[in-house]
């Protein structure tokens, strides 16, 4: 090509590109709509199941069966989206699947709607992982864990509104309230989705070539990579914490202290906000000053302890102060993982890295609230909860007997 005809083709590739504050925003409100939906009826979800008429073990393996199409789908999808080298069309087909996942908790019967939904929302999660990847490609690649520290940041901030819309709705006009909402929010985000930035690099290959690549040297290369296994273990760990806490019996732990749909509302707040805040300051702030394997560890011990004094909260005060505390711990460790998960590899291998790492981490999801549910059948809340410290301890034993962490 003639150089001149080469600058101009950059030049009108530069003009028809968004500015950068545009493309920030318009895949922030994608991002906060996605989990807003995922998550809008979240806090509701165990009582809701519960008021179905379902045993704690029910419960708990519908809670966890979130993870089970995470677990089968998530590694494929990224290996699928490193061949087409796009990412955009998976996150309008992830909005769909959560707009079809709160229809079906709108079916009559006792838990063939519930858990289709649940299976279905799994589905809709799974495209978190060219969610992350794109949003990757944003940033330099020396400031990943920048870019999944804001990314996080938002991820919590879809799911704060999400969770603190649930209890008001389910107050005001009762429980398929929230799940309609769902619905519209979903709706939305489909449409917004449609105008978010895709860098034209990342389309750049043909989707053949890119497969053969991809078969014989990229999956090889993640299958390989011991540090990828590391942190996808500790994050089974922490999703399997955070499942058993606040996404999972936490709300169920509020109404025997007698919460009302409406103080569920308090309770998220109290998890989720600082939840959010610790996400955006972790990469940028707390990791370069006391080193990313001591935040890690010292998350992960904080953690343990306060989701070991959830079953022994005597009011909805006390209740409060331990998901304040719960979610700063969490909070240290999720962006420090989830930026860990891609830092060593090239951007063509990143959907495919991101894509085991959390269908690794939907292990988590799943065993975590399904064990803890069997757990509580036996032995009460209590059980569950000790369960969930016991994975906390665990992550922090790893992480200190293990030097591949980079700080």
């Amino acid at each position: 090509m003639h150089p001149r005809s080469e600058l101009t083709q950059q030049l009108q590739q530069r003009q028809d590109e968004p500015s950068v504050r545009s493309k920030h925003l318009i895949f922030a409100v994608a991002t906060i709509l996605y989990w807003t939906t995922l998550y809008i009826y979240v806090p509701i979800l165990s009582p809701y199941l519960h008021e179905r008429g379902l045993s704690l073990g029910w419960i708990g393996f519908i809670l966890g069966s979130y993870g089970i199409t995470q677990i089968i789908i998530r590694f494929p999808l990224g290996i699928y989206s490193d061949a087409m080298t796009r990412r955009k069309p998976f996150l309008i087909i992830g909005m769909l699947a959560g707009l079809v996942s709160c229809l079906f908790f709108l079916l009559p019967g006792t838990w063939g709607g519930p858990l289709a939904g649940r299976l279905m929302a799994g589905v809709c999660a799974a495209a978190w992982v060219p969610f992350t990847v794109l949003y990757a490609s944003y940033y330099p690649s020396n400031q990943t864990h920048q870019a999944m520290g804001t990314l996080s940041f938002l991820t919590v901030f879809g799911q704060l509104t999400g969770m603190s819309l649930s209890g008001w709705l389910a107050y005001s006009g009762g429980w398929d309230t929230a799940f309609l909402s769902g619905v519209g929010v979903a709706a939305v985000g489909t449409l917004v989705a449609l105008f978010v930035y895709e860098p034209q690099a990342q389309s750049s290959k043909p989707a053949k070539s890119a497969a053969a690549t991809i078969d014989k040297t990229i999956v090889a290369k993640v299958l390989r990579s011991r540090s990828l296994w590391l942190v996808s273990t500790l994050s089974v760990l922490a999703h399997g914490i955070l499942f058993i806490t606040m996404f999972g019996f936490t709300p169920l732990q509020a109404v025997e202290l007698g919460a009302s749909e409406a103080q569920l509302t308090g309770i998220v707040i109290a998890f989720m906000v600082p939840h959010a805040l610790v996400s955006l300051w972790s990469g940028r702030y707390l990791a370069p000053r006391f080193g990313t394997r001591a935040t890690i560890v010292i998350g992960f011990l904080l953690a343990a302890c306060f989701t070991a004094v959830i079953p022994f909260t005597q009011s909805l005060a006390v209740l409060a102060l331990t998901q304040v505390l719960n979610g700063f711990a969490q909070a240290m460790y999720f962006p420090l993982l989830l930026s860990l998960a891609i830092r060593s590899f090239q951007t063509s291998e990143r959907a495919t890295a991101m894509g085991l790492y959390q269908s690794v981490y939907s292990l988590g999801m799943f065993l975590g609230p399904y064990i803890a549910g069997g757990l509580n059948a036996i032995g009460g809340l209590q059980a569950g909860f000790l369960f969930g410290s016991a994975l906390g301890v665990a992550a922090a034993l790893i992480v200190l007997l293990n030097k591949r962490l980079e700080d």
